[in-house]
């Protein structure tokens, strides 16, 4: 085997050795070097997306690699630098965190890291074998991550909740992927394509293993019926593992989701069509409406993240280039909305935890206008008020799946979007309307540079693709230009 053979898959090869040495740097620092072991996994990615940028960027068509076990195409480059950038974020958030919660040492930055690697598996995967490989190098990451403070208990108990039923989801995956396998006689992903295109529309077992996998994908980006996990591993995990794993997995669960269902089975898209709708509409409604009932800002903000799993639903639903494309910008968006927003919550620290009901932000605005002011803008963003970005994105997705003829998901779409005004808006009436002698019972913003840094960014990506969407929307429809979709 040649080494040549190699060279493409060298930032995969390079984060793999980064995590152990991290890992070491860590031990032999100890809770000291938290900062230093942080920096030094930010340097790591950093040094990747340049290995990225140079050694697997596509030169022209597809590249299979490793025997045709992954792929190099703008898609896969699209999430790289995605993931890349939830992850250096979560490591600059997550280092005055875990020094204030006494939780040091360079396992943290370690799991980040073999995390990144498996949502990299999973962007480029063409074959559902490495597929899986991926998501469970990814998925046992993240279930450690959440569970990190092992001495909360709520930390505790939202993992072994994530654990469960993640491992539930991914036998039900497993088994979708066995029956196609069973059915087709191949787990590469164009040979499925190609199979599907010539096999009997009367095949129950293969339609049983299409729909199984897809209940296993929904589950990753936590669409309803199976997000059940979310509120529980969202509010129990340390804030910065809520912010990453509610836009770092997600992205690389679409990915996967794109590549299998928007390519692979795009033959049966009538067959799976409708469960997609369904999940979506779904997703749109319980996840804005139970919002609504939330005191506490992470649960609100996890019933949030399921929503807008359902919005990004609808591009898959359209099944068009232009419903890919804007799924690709929706999750680019999100991931920057999303981050800011918990960015937020751990500089509001209060008792421990950092900043999570609703009434520790009561007067923000009188003690910290300028922090008060940049959740407001989240607030806007999340909601899809223009000037933002998450006005842009989901203008995208809605007008394509307008133009596919899905007319009356969209209109879903545009209410569930209307109910998110009132729960986003709890917390900017807590932090304009509370007068100044109820705001002395709220926390105080806290000094924390990185995460300041992180915030600031965020802020500016978003205000940045709201005023200029189309460089990212050519971008992310360059993205799926080589897959097949196009």
């Amino acid at each position: 085997m040649s080494f040549d053979l190699f060279i493409p898959f060298i930032p995969e090869i390079f984060l793999a050795v980064a995590s152990f040495v991290v890992l070491v740097a860590g031990i032999t620092m100890g809770r000291r070097g938290t900062r230093g072991v942080s920096l030094l996994a930010a340097a790591s990615l950093v040094i990747t997306a340049v290995l990225v940028w140079v050694f697997a960027r596509p030169s022209g068509a597809v590249q299979p690699i490793l025997g045709g076990m992954l792929v190099l195409d703008n898609f896969s480059v699209f999430f790289k630098f995605l993931v890349l950038a939830a992850s250096a974020m979560t490591l600059f958030l997550s280092a005055g965190y875990l020094d204030r919660l006494k939780y040091g040492g360079g396992e943290f930055p370690s799991l980040i890291l073999t995390a990144t690697l498996g949502m990299f598996i999973m962007a480029s995967a063409a074959n559902l074998a490495s597929l899986y490989v991926g998501l469970e190098l990814m998925a046992l990451s993240v279930y450690v991550l959440v569970g990190f403070c092992k001495l909360e208990i709520r930390s505790n108990e939202g993992a072994i909740k994530y654990f469960v039923l993640g491992a539930m989801s991914s036998g039900i995956l497993l088994y979708g992927i066995s029956l196609v396998y069973g059915s087709l006689g191949t787990l590469d992903l164009a040979a499925i394509r190609a199979g599907l295109s010539s096999a009997p529309q009367s095949n129950l077992v293969l339609l049983l293993g299409i729909v199984l996998m897809a209940f296993g994908m929904l589950f990753k980006v936590a669409a309803v019926p199976f997000h059940v996990w979310t509120p529980d591993a969202y509010e129990g995990a340390p804030t910065p593992v809520t912010a990453f794993i509610s836009v770092g997995p997600k992205a690389a669960a679409f990915a996967i989701f794109l590549r299998v269902f928007a390519v692979a089975f795009r033959p049966e898209f009538d067959a799976w069509r409708n469960v997609i709708w369904a999940a979506a509409a779904m997703t749109m409604i319980l996840g804005n409406v139970a919002a609504i009932r939330q005191d506490n800002v992470k649960r609100m903000l996890a019933y949030s993240s399921i929503a807008h799993a359902g919005y990004a639903l609808l591009g898959i639903v359209a099944g068009s280039d232009a419903g890919i494309s804007a799924v690709l910008m929706y999750m680019l968006v999100y991931t920057f909305m999303n981050i800011g927003a918990f960015g937020m919550v751990i500089l509001l620290e209060s008792r421990g935890y950092a900043g999570e009901t609703i009434s520790d932000w009561a007067g923000l605005s009188h003690r910290s206008p300028a922090a008060a002011g940049i959740m407001l803008f989240f607030m806007l963003a999340l909601a899809g008020i223009p000037p933002t970005g998450g006005f842009m994105a989901k203008l995208y997705v809605f007008s394509a799946a307008v133009n596919a003829g899905y007319v009356g998901l969209v209109v879903i779409a545009v209410l569930m979007s209307a109910v998110s005004l009132y729960y986003y808006f709890r917390l900017v009436v807590e932090m304009y309307l509370r007068d100044g002698a109820e705001a002395e019972g709220g926390a105080e913003m806290i000094r924390d540079s990185w995460a300041w840094g992180v915030v600031v960014l965020c802020t500016v990506v978003i205000l940045a693709i709201g005023v200029f969407p189309q460089p990212v929307f050519q971008w992310a429809k360059g993205g799926i230009a080589a897959i097949g979709l196009m």
